[in-house]
């Protein structure tokens, strides 16, 4: 999954963003309201962690425009703001969840995992196909009775095409959910990446290749 995380706490993005990536998300940052809603207009997210106060205004704002050009990218709103007419204003405005500073780490985290579920469509917590778990949660993946090692890139790659099991999946749309801005767009990454992928899951193949188009997740049983 590839996130924005706007906040304009140096300290608290950072912390908020180290954790995010260790759970093998792609994490665009921001600290401006401006800056966020350029990233939001160029990419294509997840989801969105938006601080609701930043110094260039109110978060609403940006939640109210994304709306209104369409966008559904869940949206959860932090804030130091509890007061309840504040959360239901952010919840009108578009906003899917609400959290309230100062918050636990695990909290925003799961919270996230939750988000992530409707947006795959799915409300189970852990991914299913064939023999293959995928565990967001604890970012752990077993195929049969082998656990399998893999780095945070990987997990996240077979984790999106895992959610999206029987539909192809562009090289495109898997550079533009499983990695942040500084991806290189022409580099053979997510090739070589996939390959990796495939040594480490075995057989039967669970990913193949549909040729000048992409790939798709499959249960290799009849």
């Amino acid at each position: 999954m590839r996130l924005l995380l706007l906040e304009d706490d140096d300290e608290l993005r950072a912390q908020a963003a180290r954790a995010l990536r260790t759970q093998a998300y792609a994490v665009d940052e921001a600290s401006t309201l401006a800056a966020a809603d350029e990233l939001a207009f160029v990419n294509e997210y997840d989801a969105a962690v938006l601080d609701r106060r930043v110094p260039d205004g109110d978060a609403v704002d940006l939640v109210r425009a994304l709306r209104s050009r369409g966008d559904t990218v869940p949206i959860l709103l932090l804030t130091a703001l509890g007061e309840v007419g504040d959360r239901v204003a952010g919840l009108d405005a578009g906003a899917d969840d609400y959290l309230t500073k100062p918050f636990a780490m695990p909290e925003l985290l799961a919270r996230i995992r939750a988000l992530g579920r409707r947006t795959g469509g799915t409300d189970q917590p852990v991914l299913v196909l064939g023999d293959l778990l995928v565990d967001p949660a604890s970012v752990t993946a077993r195929r049969g009775d082998r656990d399998l090692n893999l780095t945070q890139k990987e997990f996240a790659i077979l984790a999106y095409l895992v959610r999206h099991a029987g539909r192809v999946v562009s090289r495109s749309e898997l550079l533009e959910h499983c990695w942040d801005v500084f991806a290189d767009p022409a580099s053979n990454v997510i090739d070589v990446r996939i390959r990796l992928l495939r040594d480490k899951l075995g057989g039967p193949a669970l990913i193949r290749t549909v040729r000048g188009v992409g790939y798709v997740a499959e249960d290799p049983r009849p």
